[in-house]
């Protein structure tokens, strides 16, 4: 079962070193380097929603609902980060947002991984 969840987590990591090359290259940001970062993001999301699909049958409540925080985490992760690019709101705000959203991310589906493998 850890198997199916090795190339989500290597796209997350990859989407969280490319997000800190983006953040320490300064603003304005570079074209090719935010592009690569929204693209990893994405092909992580969209492949750990196909492999999440195959295994979620019959999954208890508590995975349920851990995978809805992640999804709005998700969904916090890319509004942040396109407000932030296009200098909306308050950035200070975004960016928070943006630092605690992967944390949370990551300690709901390392807790969705350890109950769908029975630990």
């Amino acid at each position: 079962m850890l198997s199916k969840f090795l190339f989500p987590g290597i796209a997350f990591v990859l989407t969280l070193v490319f997000g800190f090359w983006v953040s320490h290259a300064g603003k304005p940001y570079n074209g090719l380097l935010f592009n690569v970062h929204k693209l990893i993001a994405l092909g992580a999301v969209v492949v750990t929603v196909i492999q999440l699909v195959k295994v979620l049958r019959g999954a208890d409540a508590l995975v349920i609902v851990l995978l809805v925080v992640a999804a709005l985490c998700v969904i916090a992760l890319f509004a942040s980060g396109a407000l932030m690019s296009m200098g909306k709101l308050d950035y200070a705000l975004m960016l928070t947002v943006h630092r605690i959203a992967p944390v949370v991310l990551a300690v709901a589906m390392v807790i969705v991984v350890l109950m769908l493998n029975g630990a």
